[in-house]
């Protein structure tokens, strides 16, 4: 495989680059367009790879891209990606055009990365898996059936993927979802998503008077509705870090201390991890480590704030609205929607009466767990150790993607989460990037699990 990637490095660098260009921003209507072509770029490149069939397909938002190539085996392999990326905002803070992607050193290591907006996210991680599945057809390897799903909306929280997989669902039968999108826990030691949290995300509207108010006039005598909200945020924790809804720890299953045990075999340096963030402590509910805050611990937090005035200069207003965006991660049994609710009705309640309130639900999914016994997850880890010379170990991912736990309802099969992002790739973050050697890493162990599944 490693002379496979070789002879074609060029090749490669030159369909990925073509994909990266492609400005595919699913949360922006005006690039509409950008989602055909990119998904037609695919269809061009399923066909290229060895697939005997690969087609757009409507949905009620962005299109699907969908290929297969069946040979008749017995099992059969559904590989799900995403071509949709994250708006590159803010622009001033790239160092080079975010869709035109570039070949550099990375500034800390020297080591060489692609630099694009979805380099890592997650074009980059889908392209592996067209080249170890174009490895295994023209070497002649090919064992298994294999299907692919490529969708254009996980980064608005797929809202119409789930319809489409329930529609066609005898047309995605399979054995495994082979997924390439999330991130490795180290650089150290290369590891094996077996879950993943979910989410409820919400936007906040507090209102109080019917205008904007002179704050002479009126301030210390009418409801500040920022500081209103800012009071029903704080009240959300209390001291040992614990979201305080009614209700929301429910469904939230302990682990036993020989699972946690377990998990704690990932490498984790606390003086690195606050290094990286530039930070000098950390923060969080007590009782649990970092990783585990991050990985089998539900959590709240808020993404954005904002009314008033906030330009240049002062203006002295009492502002009539005040908004806030709300995420909440979620622990799998924990279910999005049960808790969207169990938080609309603890905000409405904790309001004074000296102001109005709405919740509306943005997006949601829930979490998911595989088990590490299965022949799959074995033959991922045997993948991974021959490659990286050292067994991976399994991980909970702390970040959502929301509809690998509808396709395991729907499909009734289990997701398998190799992923070979690191940290430092900063995703959804300006810079994206992705190193070589995870990339290619990354087709070298899928080649390898085709082999050993």
């Amino acid at each position: 495989m490693k002379q496979y990637i070789q002879d074609n490095r060029d090749r490669f660098f030159d369909e990925l680059f073509s994909l990266l260009r492609i400005p595919s921003i699913s949360a922006k209507p005006d690039h509409k367009q950008d989602m055909y072509r990119c998904a037609n770029r695919l269809v061009e490149l399923l066909k290229e790879a060895g697939a005997d069939e690969a087609a757009v397909y409507e949905t009620a938002g962005h299109p699907v891209v969908f290929g297969k190539k069946d040979i008749g085996a017995s099992k059969t392999i559904l590989v799900y990606g995403h071509y949709d990326v994250q708006p590159p905002e803010p622009l001033e803070k790239w160092r080079t055009d975010p869709f035109e992607p570039v070949l550099a050193k990375d500034p800390a290591t020297g080591e060489d990365a692609i630099y694009a907006r979805g380099a890592n996210d997650d074009k980059g991680q889908l392209f592996m898996h067209l080249k170890a599945f174009e490895h295994e057809v023209r070497s002649g390897l090919l064992h298994h059936n294999v299907k692919f799903i490529f969708e254009g909306e996980e980064e608005i929280g797929s809202p119409s993927l789930p319809a489409w997989v329930e529609a066609h669902k005898d047309m995605l039968k399979a054995d495994v979802i082979l997924v390439s999108d999330t991130t490795m826990i180290s650089e150290k030691v290369p590891s094996i998503n077996c879950g993943m949290r979910g989410l409820a995300y919400l936007e906040v509207k507090v209102t109080g008077p019917n205008k904007d108010l002179h704050s002479g006039h009126y301030g210390g005598a009418v409801a500040n509705p920022i500081n209103v909200l800012c009071e029903m945020i704080s009240s959300l924790h209390d001291d040992r870090g614990r979201v305080v809804i009614p209700g929301f720890y429910d469904k939230v299953v302990e682990l036993s201390a020989d699972d946690r045990a377990m998990l704690a075999r990932a490498p984790f340096d606390l003086e690195e991890y606050k290094a990286f963030l530039d930070i000098d402590d950390i923060r969080g509910e007590e009782g649990y480590t970092t990783m585990e805050r991050t990985g089998i611990r539900p959590c709240l937090d808020v993404c954005g704030i904002w009314g008033g005035y906030t330009g240049v200069g002062a203006k002295t207003v009492l502002p009539s609205t005040a908004h806030a965006k709300i995420s909440m991660r979620l622990v799998p049994w924990q279910r999005s929607a049960e808790i969207t609710k169990l938080f609309e009705e603890h905000f409405k309640a904790i309001a004074p009466k000296c102001v109005k309130v709405e919740v509306t639900p943005c997006e949601g999914g829930d979490g998911f767990l595989i088990p590490i016994t299965s022949p799959a997850y074995k033959a991922a880890s045997k993948a991974m150790a021959e490659v990286y010379g050292i067994e991976p170990v399994p991980s909970r991912g702390g970040g959502s993607i929301a509809i690998l736990a509808d396709m395991q309802k729907i499909l009734g099969i289990d997701p398998l989460l190799m992923g070979f992002g690191l940290e430092r790739d900063t995703i959804h973050s300006p810079n994206e990037s992705y190193l070589l050697r995870q990339l290619f890493a990354g087709v070298e162990s899928l080649s390898l699990f085709y082999k050993y599944w």
